[in-house]
């Protein structure tokens, strides 16, 4: 049986330095050992999920139908997190499966894209009136006291340095939706995504402007996060 296969990273960060990458790689590598399917071609997009004009997606279903091939990807918001993008998809008569869910029938795969596409809603909700409520009160985001700093030097108790980089991790998955709303709007650097931050009066982790270097971290943070 032949195999075609897709990977989907949602910044360029992660396309150029093969992280995320990787992983997929294996996870589609295992699958097809596991399945039986010979691999004849891979795919790579770099495109966030709630979009769904995607070139080498079409490239791949494209030759996936002429060879009689699946297409195959490592987890199944690669292909989508839009409950019509994946319904469409199974109605053009594609086939394909998920290493991270190969039994997933029909039925599986419309109540994970519901899911995961009202999350995604629901997270870019939530941005928003954390956002708007902490200017009405006139708090700062971040910590302008320097709170990394200490953090980084190994300064704090452990609950301390915990329950900051819970914090952390927490604001930047809320910025996911932000950064990937500037990049469709053809934000394609960190100087631009910088300059989208602070337009929108986002203020970075320790207060004033973004800067590329922050927006540097940020984007390893996503993508960390991003990683199976």
């Amino acid at each position: 049986m032949k195999a075609v296969a897709y990977y989907r990273v949602s910044t360029a960060a992660q396309g150029r330095s093969g992280l995320g990458l990787d992983a997929q790689r294996q996870a589609v590598g295992e699958l097809c050992h596991a399945q039986g399917f010979r691999l004849v071609a891979e795919f790579t997009e770099v495109e966030s999920g709630g979009r769904n004009d995607r070139p080498q997606l079409a490239e791949a279903l494209t030759l996936s139908k002429l060879t009689g091939a699946t297409l195959v990807i490592a987890k199944l918001d690669r292909l989508s997190r839009s409950v019509a993008f994946l319904s469409a998809l199974q109605e053009s008569g594609a086939r394909f499966i998920a290493a991270d869910m190969p039994e997933a029938d029909e039925m599986t795969v419309h109540i994970f894209a519901a899911v995961a596409q009202r999350e995604r809603k629901m997270i870019g909700t939530r941005t928003r009136e954390a956002l708007q409520a902490a200017k009405a009160r006139g708090v700062k985001l971040g910590n302008p006291n320097g709170a990394a700093a200490l953090h980084r030097a190994g300064k704090g108790n452990g609950p301390a340095n915990a329950a900051r980089a819970q914090a952390v991790a927490r604001r930047s998955s809320d910025l996911g939706p932000v950064v990937a709303k500037l990049r469709a709007q053809g934000a394609s650097t960190v100087r631009e995504i910088a300059a989208g931050l602070n337009a929108m009066g986002i203020e970075a982790p320790r207060g004033g402007l973004w800067q590329p270097s922050g927006v540097h971290r940020l984007l390893a943070r996503l993508e960390h996060a991003d990683m199976p």
